[in-house]
């Protein structure tokens, strides 16, 4: 009995600091996913607007990763349903946040650094420069990595404790159910015959008949 009283304060004391940092962790992805992931340097702009001012502006807009917005807003709404489900439907959903939030880190990790090369050269060809374009990850880009890193540590974690923590009362369920059988079999028979009676009347049959 001691040890699961200490199981559930334990429960208790990392759910808030979990959910909160996985929650803070999705805002963040969510964020700087959003946004632009690679951009042209500065200098390199300064040069290219003096050589081409119509070129430096379409290359203003860099390179954006919309697949990683994407995962990051399902990793923030699965992090809305583990706070407020319970049992096996919240470990599942710490689970699913897990995956989400790792699909960003590969994201960005492959567009960011194995593919930066290619997506170089698209930029290149879209605005029609000579040689190809230096491409930087911008602030976006490692908010949105930090903030997925954080996530997905902090969803392992509630996958694995998910068990001891604290649960929404039953009162918040939908009526019905063995709930309604229940609280039809508390009312006693006069009770319920009384009831039944000023229902009929209120259907419009006659009693006498």
């Amino acid at each position: 009995m001691a040890e699961r009283d200490e199981a559930a304060r334990g429960g208790r004391r990392t759910f808030l600091p979990v959910v909160g940092l996985g929650l803070i962790g999705g805002i963040a992805a969510a964020i700087g996913g959003h946004k632009t992931m690679l951009q042209i340097p500065g200098s390199y702009m300064t040069s290219l607007k003096a050589v081409d001012p119509a070129a430096s502006l379409q290359a203003s807009n860099g390179v954006d990763f919309p697949l990683a917005g994407a995962l990051a807003l399902v990793t923030l709404a699965a992090w809305a349903v583990v706070l407020v489900s319970r049992g096996f439907v919240r470990r599942a959903m710490a689970v699913l946040t897990a995956a989400a939030a790792a699909g960003v880190v590969v994201v960005l990790v492959v567009g960011g650094i194995f593919q930066r090369s290619s997506a170089a050269s698209s930029l290149s060809n879209r605005i029609g420069a000579t040689d190809t374009v230096p491409l930087q990850a911008s602030v976006s880009f490692w908010v949105s990595l930090v903030g997925a890193l954080v996530s997905l540590v902090a969803a392992v974690a509630a996958a694995r404790l998910a068990p001891a923590w604290p649960e929404m009362g039953t009162k918040y369920d939908a009526p019905g159910g063995s709930a309604g059988a229940t609280e039809g079999a508390a009312i006693p028979v006069e009770d319920r015959s009384n009831l039944e009676l000023w229902k009929s009347l209120d259907e419009g049959h006659d009693p006498t008949e």
